[in-house]
C-alpha cells in the first residue's frame, strides 16, 4: 500500500519525555506527584545487584514515596513473573518500571492488573485492554527496545508461546532517559539492543500497515542517523557517554516510529529463535534481518534505497536505486559483524531440523506479518531461515 502525505493516522506517544544524564538519581523530584504515597518499583535481579537502582529508590524515599520493590524479572518475562508483580503491588498508587525492556514490560502490564483488576487474558492484542492503569514511570536501562514509548508489553506464555498487549493505555505518563544508565553494558547487549532498535527503524519506515505516517517516517531516518553513527563507538567504548547519550535517544525515537507504524517480519520471525532457543530479542533480530530484507526488495527495494544514506552516508554516491538496496542489506549484515554478533543460526546453537517448526511457529505472529511490504507464506519463512542458517 503507498501512503500519501495526507492519508488519515494516528500518533501515540508518552506525554512527558525527561532526557537527562543524571535523571534517574531525581526520580522522586521528577515523578512524585504523579505517583503518590507508594509505589511498586519493578526491576531485574541484575541491576539490583549491581546497585542500579539505589539512587532512583533513594530519590522516591527522600520525597516521602514508601517504595516496594519487585526485582526478579527474567529476560522474556512469564506470566507467573508478572503476576507475582501484580502481587507485590497491592495497595500501591502507582508503577516505576526500571530496566530493560523485560522489566518495562512488566511494569505496564502491572500497572493495567492493579489499575483496572481486569483478566490478563481479556487484554491480550490489539486494543483490547480496558484500564484505567495506575500512574506508571519507566526508566530504561538498555538502548535498544525503546518500551518507554510503545504502548506494547510482550509477556512469554507456557513454555514457549509469546503473546503481547497492544493499547496506548499502557504508555507510560512519564519516561526518563538517562543515558548514565547504560554506561556498565557490556559490548555483546549493547550490540545487540543497538541493532534492535536499528530493526525498529527500518521495519517502521517500509511497513505496509495503513497508519504509517510522516511522522514515524521521519522519526525512523533521525533514529538510524544516531544508531548508525554511534553503535560501533559504544561497543568499542562503553564509558563513552556521547555515544551512550546518542544510542538511548535514537532507541526512543525508533521506538515512537514503530509503537505508530508496526513492525513486521524481521520480529515475527526472530520471535521463534528467541521463544524456542531463548536467544536475546535483539540478536535474534539481527540474524535474520538481511535475509528479510533482501526477501522484501522486490516490493521495498525503493523504500530501503531512501533511508540507506541515513544509515550509511557513503551510500549516498550510489544512483541506482537497486543497486542502493543491495548495498545498504550487505552493509547492514556487516555491521552486525563488526560488533560482534555472530552472523548465522547455527552459530546460536539451532539446528538445521529446528527450521520448519521455526516457520510454521513465525505464521502464529500475523499480527505482525500483515505490516510486511511483501506477503511472507510459511514457505518463504523457511527459506529465509535456510538463508540464516
Amino acid at each position: 500500500m503507498t501512503h500519501s502525505a495526507l492519508s488519515p493516522f494516528t500518533f501515540n506517544t508518552t506525554a512527558s519525555l525527561v532526557f537527562e544524564q543524571g535523571a534517574a538519581a531525581r526520580l522522586g523530584e521528577i515523578a512524585a506527584r504523579r505517583l503518590g504515597a507508594r509505589v511498586l518499583f519493578v526491576t531485574d535481579p541484575g541491576l539490583r545487584t549491581l546497585g542500579l537502582c539505589d539512587p532512583a529508590i533513594a530519590s522516591l524515599e527522600a520525597a516521602g514515596i514508601e517504595v516496594a520493590v519487585f526485582g526478579h524479572v527474567e529476560a522474556d518475562p512469564s506470566r507467573e513473573t508478572l503476576m507475582r508483580a501484580v502481587e507485590a503491588g497491592h495497595g500501591v498508587t502507582g508503577v516505576v518500571g526500571f530496566g530493560g525492556g523485560s522489566s518495562l514490560d512488566v511494569a505496564k502490564l502491572a500497572a493495567l492488573l492493579l489499575g483496572s483488576g481486569e483478566d490478563l487474558d481479556e487484554a491480550w492484542g490489539v486494543a483490547q485492554a480496558k484500564g484505567p492503569r495506575l500512574p506508571l514511570v519507566l526508566v530504561p536501562t538498555t538502548a535498544g527496545t525503546g518500551s518507554e514509548v510503545t504502548p506494547v508489553s510482550i509477556i512469554t506464555v507456557g513454555e514457549e508461546e509469546k503473546r503481547g498487549v497492544s493499547s496506548p493505555i499502557i504508555l507510560p505518563d512519564i519516561a526518563v532517559l538517562d543515558s548514565d544508565l547504560t554506561l556498565g553494558l557490556p559490548p555483546a547487549i549493547t550490540a545487540a539492543t543497538g541493532i534492535d532498535a536499528m530493526v525498529h527503524a527500518i521495519e517502521a519506515y517500509a511497513s505496509k500497515s495503513a497508519n504509517n505516517n510522516p511522522l514515524s517516517k521521519m522519526l525512523a531516518r533521525e533514529a538510524l542517523r544516531l544508531l548508525s553513527a554511534n553503535i560501533e563507538k559504544a561497543v568499542d567504548d562503553g564509558r563513552n557517554r556521547e555515544a551512550r547519550a546518542a544510542m538511548l535517544l535514537g532507541s526512543m525515537l525508533a521506538g515512537q516510529a514503530f509503537a505508530n507504524s508496526p513492525v513486521a517480519a524481521v520480529h515475527a520471525l526472530a520471535y521463534p529463535i528467541g521463544g524456542t532457543f531463548h536467544v536475546p530479542h535483539g540478536l535474534s533480530n539481527a540474524l535474520v534481518l538481511p535475509h528479510v530484507l533482501r526477501f522484501n526488495a522486490p516490493d521495498a527495494g525503493h523504500l530501503y534505497a531512501e533511508i540507506a544514506a541515513d544509515c550509511f552516508p557513503v551510500l549516498a554516491k550510489e544512483d541506482d536505486v537497486q543497486g542502493r538496496c543491495a548495498a545498504f542489506i550487505e552493509e547492514l549484515a556487516a555491521l552486525s559483524k563488526r560488533v560482534g554478533l555472530p552472523p548465522r543460526l547455527r552459530d546460536v546453537g539451532i539446528g538445521e531440523d529446528a527450521l520448519a517448526k521455526m516457520a510454521a511457529d513465525a505464521m502464529k505472529q500475523q499480527r505482525l506479518l500483515v505490516n510486511n511490504p511483501r506477503t511472507v507464506g510459511e514457505a518463504d519463512a523457511q527459506s529465509i531461515y535456510r538463508a540464516a542458517w
